[in-house]
């Protein structure tokens, strides 16, 4: 007779909320932008001053689903992790074996973490910057024009690091059901995060 697969609770409705609204939210962002920087598709899909008030509004919503995540204990618990890199982490990075689960990684690994911490920092950078260019009247020349540079060539980085994110993510459908349901298979926690998978054994 099979045994059933024990699962783990990785992520609350919270969490997981949180990282659907901000995947909602830079998917319009990023959308928005590519009917307003290129011009074949701008043509296509006209209504400019419609396309840039979303964009505008989407963009400065970008923070909100994050900061609303700080009233769940749970996700304030995963930021913590998430901002502290450990000798294990470096290890695993120099590691060409970091997938065996033989190195003891927690709960993220760090190219998890890494990617955190470039896309809420993109978010903030690309937040001030916008608001710069949206009220360009507001400031001197100087400022609009390194805001401009830096917003577009940001956003390009975080085209190719969501990109990324969404290659790694179509290669662990585990990961993605944990996203989904919130619930992973301890034989997948004991492969990719050996140390988290322990935690999760003691505490019960």
């Amino acid at each position: 007779m099979t045994q059933p697969v024990e699962l783990l609770r990785r992520f609350t409705r919270t969490q997981r909320w949180v990282h659907r609204s901000t995947a909602a939210l830079m998917g319009l962002c990023i959308a928005t932008a590519a009917m307003l920087y290129f011009g074949p598709l701008s043509v296509l899909v006209g209504r400019r001053h419609l396309v840039a008030a979303v964009h505008v509004y989407a963009g400065i919503a970008l923070p909100v689903p994050m900061l609303a995540g700080v009233v769940s204990a749970a996700y304030r618990h995963d930021l913590g992790l998430l901002n502290r890199f450990t000798a294990t982490d470096w290890a695993w990075l120099r590691s060409r074996e970091r997938r065996a689960g033989r190195i003891p990684i927690g709960k993220f690994n760090p190219g998890q973490k890494l990617n955190a911490a470039f896309v809420a920092g993109s978010i903030l950078v690309m937040l001030g910057t916008g608001l710069l260019m949206r009220y360009a009247n507001a400031w001197p020349v100087r400022w609009r024009t390194g805001a401009t540079f830096v917003h577009d060539w940001l956003a390009y980085a975080v085209v190719a690091v969501i990109a990324g994110h969404l290659w790694f993510a179509s290669r662990d459908p585990v990961a993605r059901l944990g996203m989904r349901t919130g619930l992973v298979p301890r034989y997948w926690a004991r492969r990719e995060h050996p140390a988290w998978e322990a935690a999760s054994s003691s505490d019960h």
